[in-house]
């Protein structure tokens, strides 16, 4: 059995509740083997053995009070994968849905995506099954203190830096770091990013990661003679990362025709500009949770229970909502429909590895949402550094910053792929490339 093999299967049979996490652990190592096959050094220190498994896992209560004086708990996570090449960096998911296999699998793709950036930050990720959908600001402020309570004995500016995600967004971040300074007792403003502008944030964090997907998919287009302005993108959510990537496609000449939330998706044959991208921050804000209300707002198409995938005609397809939402029978929509060959990963793992195996093997480029999205990390990042040194960039100065490093990560990945003998697959590319500066900097630490 081959080295790969072996710790694919060690790894199946320890964590075996877990498919988002095994998902993500089988999509990677797999794509190594062009490295860790021609070189026996990475079998002999335990090199995949140890990146699939955290350094440290926590798993707390968080105990809260609602606005009729009940006791409510949930569960809190922070999953501490990877220091090797900094501190621990990822983001916080209030939702519903987050367990500790799908933290595993967001904190395990932040390693490899951090390390494409470029910057000396480690992977890591964290959140609790709370939903704020529907709650008063005073009962999320109080399960933030909690949560906070707990959380601060872990974090820090120089240990793990925090960021905001799904359901954790300004206020969220705010009540968070309220708190902490509270426990602490000092002006720590490196220990969460995403803070507001008043105390410590970095102006462009807001639209970083869909801003910096556009950017990626312009470097992209270069090579092969495409532009934004004039192409049509057909895009799922309405959320921050949605509304990044209309602003920014809009403001370049593309037009994104497609909205989609749990209820369905709409489709606007005009266009997302202007007024209507304004409205998508409206929706997010109302807690609805609702697609349907932009068809009201502007009427426009609506299909309930839908996804955009293979049913409208569009250039560039775009999954910015969440992972797994691209399944097989979405990629047999999209190959039948047969417009588009390009599908351009935003959310974290947003295909499903039949979906991706279809694509490929019919001729569909997809580019990796590790790479893809690394913006908002990247930015999260350069607010570390202002708060470090005491110091506000311009919007202008952060944008650059932003487009230099997307562009560095295009190039990064391009070049591996090529060097490794898989030129356009860019899956495998990004994950060669995370996967040398992380590997590198343990074996150069020794057995830790």
């Amino acid at each position: 059995m081959s080295y790969v093999d072996r710790v694919i299967a060690e790894t199946e049979e320890k964590n075996r509740n877990q498919p988002e996490f095994l998902q993500t652990v089988r999509e990677v190592l797999n794509s190594l083997r062009p490295i860790v096959d021609r070189d026996p050094k990475y079998e002999k220190a335990g090199i995949l053995e140890r990146i699939v498994e955290p350094e440290k896992s926590i798993i707390f209560r968080v105990p809260w009070v609602d606005d009729e004086g009940n006791v409510r708990v949930n569960r809190g996570y922070r999953i501490q994968f990877s220091s090797s090449i900094g501190p621990y960096k990822g983001g916080l998911r209030f939702h519903p849905s987050v367990n500790v296999s799908i933290i595993k699998f967001l904190g395990f793709e932040q390693i490899f995506k951090n390390s494409l950036t470029g910057l000396p930050i480690g992977g890591g990720k964290g959140g609790s099954d709370f939903d704020p959908k529907g709650k008063s600001d005073s009962e999320i402020m109080r399960f933030c203190q909690s949560f906070m309570t707990e959380l601060y004995r872990y974090i820090g500016p120089d240990t793990d830096c925090p960021a905001g995600d799904i359901g954790v967004g300004a206020r969220e971040i705010g009540f968070l770091y309220g708190q902490y300074k509270r426990i602490r007792g000092a002006y720590e403003a490196g220990a969460l990013s995403g803070k507001g502008l008043a105390y410590g944030g970095s102006l462009g964090r807001s639209e970083a990661t869909g801003y910096g997907a556009v950017y990626f998919t312009e470097e992209y287009f270069k090579t092969i003679g495409k532009e934004i302005a004039g192409t049509t993108f057909a895009i799922s959510g309405f959320g921050n990362v949605s509304w990044g990537v209309c602003k920014k496609i809009s403001e370049l000449g593309g037009k994104v025709v497609t909205l989609s939330g749990p209820d369905g998706y709409i489709y606007d044959s005009e266009g997302i500009t202007g007024e209507k991208i304004d409205y998508m921050l409206e929706m997010r804000a109302s807690c609805r949770d609702m697609v349907k209300d932009y068809a009201d707002r502007f009427h426009v198409e609506y299909h309930a229970g839908e996804k955009p995938w293979g049913r409208v005609n569009a250039d560039i397809y775009m999954p910015c909502a969440t992972q797994n939402d691209v399944h097989k029978e979405d990629a047999q929509r999209i190959l039948e429909e047969g417009h588009s060959k390009i599908l351009i990963e935003v959310a974290n793992m947003p295909t499903t590895q039949e979906a991706v195996d279809l694509l490929s093997e019919n001729g569909v480029v997809i580019l990796p949402s590790k790479a893809v999205n690394a913006g908002g990390v990247a930015v999260s990042s350069l607010e570390m550094s202002q708060n470090a040194e005491h110091l506000s960039w311009t919007k202008e100065e952060v944008d650059a910053k932003l487009r230099e490093i997307m562009q560095n990560i295009f190039h990064s990945i391009d070049d591996v792929s090529a060097r490794y003998g898989c030129p356009g697959n860019y899956i495998a590319g990004a994950n060669l490339a995370g996967f040398q500066k992380v590997a590198e900097a343990m074996l150069a630490q020794g057995v830790c």
